[in-house]
Protein backbone atom coordinates (compact mmCIF):
# COMPACT_ATOMS: atom_id res chain seq x y z
CA UNK A 1 0.00 0.00 0.00
CA UNK A 2 1.26 3.12 -1.48
CA UNK A 3 0.22 6.18 0.88
CA UNK A 4 0.76 10.01 0.29
CA UNK A 5 0.38 11.54 3.41
CA UNK A 6 -0.12 14.93 2.88
CA UNK A 7 -2.71 16.86 0.43
CA UNK A 8 -5.85 18.95 0.63
CA UNK A 9 -9.43 19.38 -0.88
CA UNK A 10 -10.97 22.94 -0.89
CA UNK A 11 -14.07 24.63 -2.80
CA UNK A 12 -12.24 27.74 -3.29
CA UNK A 13 -13.43 31.04 -1.09
CA UNK A 14 -12.13 34.28 -1.63
CA UNK A 15 -13.11 35.41 1.42
CA UNK A 16 -12.09 32.15 3.38
CA UNK A 17 -8.98 31.33 1.39
CA UNK A 18 -7.28 34.82 1.59
CA UNK A 19 -3.99 32.93 2.14
CA UNK A 20 -4.27 32.73 -1.55
CA UNK A 21 -2.19 35.16 -2.61
CA UNK A 22 -2.11 36.98 -6.33
CA UNK A 23 1.28 35.41 -6.73
CA UNK A 24 -0.22 31.45 -5.80
CA UNK A 25 -3.47 32.78 -7.75
CA UNK A 26 -3.41 29.27 -9.86
CA UNK A 27 -4.57 27.74 -6.77
CA UNK A 28 -8.01 29.74 -6.42
CA UNK A 29 -10.24 27.00 -8.23
CA UNK A 30 -11.76 24.24 -6.55
CA UNK A 31 -9.44 20.90 -5.45
CA UNK A 32 -11.33 17.85 -5.18
CA UNK A 33 -10.69 14.15 -4.65
CA UNK A 34 -11.64 13.15 -7.94
CA UNK A 35 -8.72 15.01 -9.81
CA UNK A 36 -6.11 14.40 -6.87
CA UNK A 37 -7.30 10.40 -6.99
CA UNK A 38 -6.51 10.32 -10.94
CA UNK A 39 -3.47 11.86 -10.23
CA UNK A 40 -2.16 9.56 -7.24
CA UNK A 41 -3.24 6.21 -9.56
CA UNK A 42 -1.09 7.53 -12.55
CA UNK A 43 2.22 7.52 -9.78
CA UNK A 44 1.19 4.07 -8.32
CA UNK A 45 -0.56 5.71 -4.95
CA UNK A 46 -3.27 3.92 -3.09
CA UNK A 47 -4.22 6.52 -0.85
CA UNK A 48 -4.12 9.69 0.92
CA UNK A 49 -4.72 11.51 4.31
CA UNK A 50 -6.66 14.80 3.65
CA UNK A 51 -4.81 17.40 5.78
CA UNK A 52 -6.91 20.64 6.96
CA UNK A 53 -6.29 23.98 5.41
CA UNK A 54 -9.27 26.26 7.09
CA UNK A 55 -9.42 26.69 11.04
CA UNK A 56 -12.89 25.06 11.45
CA UNK A 57 -14.72 21.97 12.57
CA UNK A 58 -16.98 22.73 9.53
CA UNK A 59 -13.47 21.61 7.24
CA UNK A 60 -13.05 18.24 9.79
CA UNK A 61 -16.55 17.75 8.66
CA UNK A 62 -16.14 18.35 4.99
CA UNK A 63 -12.82 16.23 4.51
CA UNK A 64 -14.57 13.52 6.65
CA UNK A 65 -17.61 13.57 4.13
CA UNK A 66 -15.08 13.10 1.02
CA UNK A 67 -13.13 10.13 3.25
CA UNK A 68 -16.88 8.52 3.60
CA UNK A 69 -17.25 9.27 -0.31
CA UNK A 70 -13.79 8.05 -1.23
CA UNK A 71 -11.80 4.79 0.19
CA UNK A 72 -8.44 6.16 -1.48
CA UNK A 73 -8.84 9.11 1.38
CA UNK A 74 -8.01 6.92 4.41
CA UNK A 75 -7.36 9.29 6.90
CA UNK A 76 -8.35 12.64 7.76
CA UNK A 77 -6.27 15.11 9.90
CA UNK A 78 -8.55 18.09 10.80
CA UNK A 79 -8.93 20.73 13.11
CA UNK A 80 -10.42 21.31 16.31
CA UNK A 81 -9.81 24.18 18.73
CA UNK A 82 -6.86 23.07 21.19
CA UNK A 83 -7.49 26.30 23.36
CA UNK A 84 -10.93 25.16 24.58
CA UNK A 85 -11.45 24.57 27.58
CA UNK A 86 -13.96 22.12 27.03
CA UNK A 87 -11.60 20.49 23.95
CA UNK A 88 -11.69 16.91 25.67
CA UNK A 89 -15.27 16.65 25.33
CA UNK A 90 -15.17 17.74 21.75
CA UNK A 91 -12.28 14.99 21.18
CA UNK A 92 -14.59 12.04 22.65
CA UNK A 93 -17.66 13.82 19.90
CA UNK A 94 -14.90 13.15 17.08
CA UNK A 95 -13.43 10.30 18.16
CA UNK A 96 -16.60 8.14 17.09
CA UNK A 97 -15.06 8.93 13.27
CA UNK A 98 -13.10 6.28 11.92
CA UNK A 99 -10.89 8.11 9.38
CA UNK A 100 -10.17 10.90 11.44
CA UNK A 101 -6.92 10.31 12.91
CA UNK A 102 -5.17 14.13 14.04
CA UNK A 103 -5.70 17.53 14.09
CA UNK A 104 -3.67 20.30 13.24
CA UNK A 105 -3.42 24.04 13.96
CA UNK A 106 -1.66 26.58 11.69
CA UNK A 107 0.55 27.69 14.41
CA UNK A 108 3.06 29.49 11.45
CA UNK A 109 0.68 31.79 10.96
CA UNK A 110 0.63 32.87 14.59
CA UNK A 111 2.03 36.65 15.95
CA UNK A 112 3.51 34.43 18.76
CA UNK A 113 6.78 32.53 17.88
CA UNK A 114 6.07 30.40 21.17
CA UNK A 115 2.48 29.89 20.52
CA UNK A 116 2.53 26.12 20.89
CA UNK A 117 4.13 26.64 24.16
CA UNK A 118 0.35 28.35 25.76
CA UNK A 119 -0.66 27.08 28.71
CA UNK A 120 -4.19 26.39 27.08
CA UNK A 121 -2.86 25.46 24.09
CA UNK A 122 -0.67 22.95 25.90
CA UNK A 123 -3.81 21.86 27.74
CA UNK A 124 -5.28 20.63 24.64
CA UNK A 125 -2.38 18.67 23.46
CA UNK A 126 -2.59 16.57 26.66
CA UNK A 127 -6.03 15.34 26.02
CA UNK A 128 -5.26 14.12 22.35
CA UNK A 129 -3.43 10.90 23.43
CA UNK A 130 -6.18 9.52 25.21
CA UNK A 131 -8.35 9.68 22.64
CA UNK A 132 -5.59 7.93 20.08
CA UNK A 133 -5.33 11.31 18.32
CA UNK A 134 -1.69 12.25 16.23
CA UNK A 135 -0.59 16.01 16.09
CA UNK A 136 0.66 17.63 12.97
CA UNK A 137 3.37 20.57 13.44
CA UNK A 138 3.03 22.76 10.85
CA UNK A 139 5.90 25.49 11.57
CA UNK A 140 8.44 27.31 10.14
CA UNK A 141 12.58 26.95 10.75
CA UNK A 142 12.18 29.51 13.32
CA UNK A 143 9.62 27.78 15.32
CA UNK A 144 11.50 24.73 15.47
CA UNK A 145 13.10 25.02 19.22
CA UNK A 146 9.58 25.37 20.59
CA UNK A 147 8.57 22.81 18.91
CA UNK A 148 11.63 20.44 20.40
CA UNK A 149 10.44 21.90 23.61
CA UNK A 150 6.55 20.99 22.83
CA UNK A 151 7.49 17.31 21.71
CA UNK A 152 9.51 17.27 24.96
CA UNK A 153 6.94 17.60 27.36
CA UNK A 154 4.70 15.14 26.04
CA UNK A 155 6.72 11.68 24.90
CA UNK A 156 3.59 9.61 25.20
CA UNK A 157 1.89 11.66 21.87
CA UNK A 158 3.04 10.96 18.75
CA UNK A 159 3.97 14.34 16.56
CA UNK A 160 4.48 14.64 12.91
CA UNK A 161 6.61 17.69 11.21
CA UNK A 162 4.67 18.91 8.20
CA UNK A 163 7.30 19.95 4.84
CA UNK A 164 10.34 19.92 7.02
CA UNK A 165 9.43 22.94 8.70
CA UNK A 166 9.73 24.99 5.63
CA UNK A 167 13.15 25.57 5.15
CA UNK A 168 14.82 28.20 3.48
CA UNK A 169 15.67 26.65 0.24
CA UNK A 170 15.45 29.40 -2.22
CA UNK A 171 17.96 31.27 -0.18
CA UNK A 172 19.73 28.13 0.26
CA UNK A 173 19.70 28.55 4.48
CA UNK A 174 20.54 25.53 6.04
CA UNK A 175 22.62 25.71 9.46
CA UNK A 176 20.37 26.38 11.86
CA UNK A 177 17.48 24.61 10.49
CA UNK A 178 19.61 21.75 10.18
CA UNK A 179 20.80 22.14 14.33
CA UNK A 180 17.46 22.45 15.35
CA UNK A 181 15.85 19.74 12.63
CA UNK A 182 18.40 16.95 14.46
CA UNK A 183 17.42 18.58 17.82
CA UNK A 184 13.79 17.77 17.48
CA UNK A 185 14.49 14.54 15.83
CA UNK A 186 16.34 13.56 18.90
CA UNK A 187 12.23 13.12 20.30
CA UNK A 188 11.28 9.28 19.24
CA UNK A 189 7.81 10.33 19.32
CA UNK A 190 8.28 12.79 16.06
CA UNK A 191 7.97 11.62 12.67
CA UNK A 192 8.79 14.03 9.67
CA UNK A 193 6.94 14.35 6.44
CA UNK A 194 8.91 14.52 2.93
CA UNK A 195 6.39 16.79 1.68
CA UNK A 196 6.22 20.87 0.70
CA UNK A 197 10.01 21.18 -0.37
CA UNK A 198 9.53 22.40 -4.09
CA UNK A 199 7.62 25.33 -2.82
CA UNK A 200 10.46 26.25 -0.40
CA UNK A 201 13.10 26.57 -3.52
CA UNK A 202 12.35 28.93 -6.63
CA UNK A 203 8.91 28.00 -8.29
CA UNK A 204 10.74 28.78 -11.53
CA UNK A 205 14.11 27.10 -11.48
CA UNK A 206 14.51 24.48 -8.79
CA UNK A 207 16.24 21.66 -9.38
CA UNK A 208 16.67 18.43 -7.53
CA UNK A 209 20.21 19.33 -6.40
CA UNK A 210 18.50 22.50 -4.35
CA UNK A 211 16.83 19.70 -2.36
CA UNK A 212 19.52 17.31 -2.21
CA UNK A 213 21.13 18.72 1.21
CA UNK A 214 18.13 19.36 3.08
CA UNK A 215 17.26 15.65 2.08
CA UNK A 216 20.58 14.70 3.33
CA UNK A 217 19.42 16.40 6.88
CA UNK A 218 16.18 14.77 7.77
CA UNK A 219 17.29 11.33 6.37
CA UNK A 220 20.24 11.48 9.01
CA UNK A 221 18.45 12.95 11.74
CA UNK A 222 14.86 10.98 11.68
CA UNK A 223 16.06 7.95 9.54
CA UNK A 224 13.64 5.70 7.36
CA UNK A 225 11.65 4.68 10.16
CA UNK A 226 9.98 7.93 10.48
CA UNK A 227 9.80 9.65 7.42
CA UNK A 228 6.69 9.69 5.11
CA UNK A 229 6.03 10.85 1.16
CA UNK A 230 3.73 13.63 1.55
CA UNK A 231 2.87 15.67 -2.07
CA UNK A 232 1.16 18.89 -0.69
CA UNK A 233 -0.96 18.58 -3.61
CA UNK A 234 -2.34 21.00 -5.16
CA UNK A 235 -0.34 23.48 -3.10
CA UNK A 236 2.88 21.46 -5.24
CA UNK A 237 1.44 22.90 -8.42
CA UNK A 238 2.97 26.60 -7.86
CA UNK A 239 6.38 24.62 -8.46
CA UNK A 240 5.91 20.84 -9.80
CA UNK A 241 3.50 18.58 -11.42
CA UNK A 242 2.50 15.83 -8.55
CA UNK A 243 5.15 13.57 -10.90
CA UNK A 244 7.54 15.58 -10.04
CA UNK A 245 7.47 15.99 -6.48
CA UNK A 246 7.01 11.89 -6.22
CA UNK A 247 9.86 11.94 -8.59
CA UNK A 248 11.99 13.93 -6.69
CA UNK A 249 11.87 11.45 -3.36
CA UNK A 250 12.18 8.09 -5.83
CA UNK A 251 15.27 9.47 -7.45
CA UNK A 252 17.14 10.20 -3.61
CA UNK A 253 15.94 6.97 -2.06
CA UNK A 254 17.28 4.96 -5.32
CA UNK A 255 19.65 3.14 -3.75
CA UNK A 256 17.89 1.93 -0.57
CA UNK A 257 16.02 -1.33 0.21
CA UNK A 258 12.71 -2.00 -0.60
CA UNK A 259 12.19 -2.44 2.35
CA UNK A 260 13.23 0.96 3.26
CA UNK A 261 11.19 2.37 0.26
CA UNK A 262 7.74 0.47 1.09
CA UNK A 263 8.60 2.54 4.94
CA UNK A 264 8.54 6.11 3.30
CA UNK A 265 6.00 5.40 0.60
CA UNK A 266 3.09 4.42 3.01
CA UNK A 267 4.24 1.95 5.82
CA UNK A 268 5.26 4.54 8.14
CA UNK A 269 2.65 6.98 7.42
CA UNK A 270 -0.31 3.85 7.81
CA UNK A 271 1.60 2.70 11.41
CA UNK A 272 1.59 6.54 12.59
CA UNK A 273 -1.82 7.28 11.65
CA UNK A 274 -3.35 3.90 12.36
CA UNK A 275 -4.34 3.46 9.11
CA UNK A 276 -6.57 0.11 8.35
CA UNK A 277 -7.67 0.58 4.72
Amino acid sequence: MRIDSHQHFWRYDPGRDGWISDEMAALRRDFLPTELIQQMHARGIDRCVAVQVDQSETETQFLLNFADQHPEIAGVVGWINLLDEHVDARLGHFSAFKKLRGFRHIVQAEPDDRFMLREDFLNGISCLARHNFTYDILVYARHLPAAGELVRRFPSQNFVLDHMAKPAIKAKDIGSWARDIRALAASPNVHCKVSGLVTEADWRSWSAADLKPYLDVVFEAFGTDRLMFGSDWPVCLLAASYSQVKNVLEDYTRDLSAGEKEKIFGLNAARFYGLTT
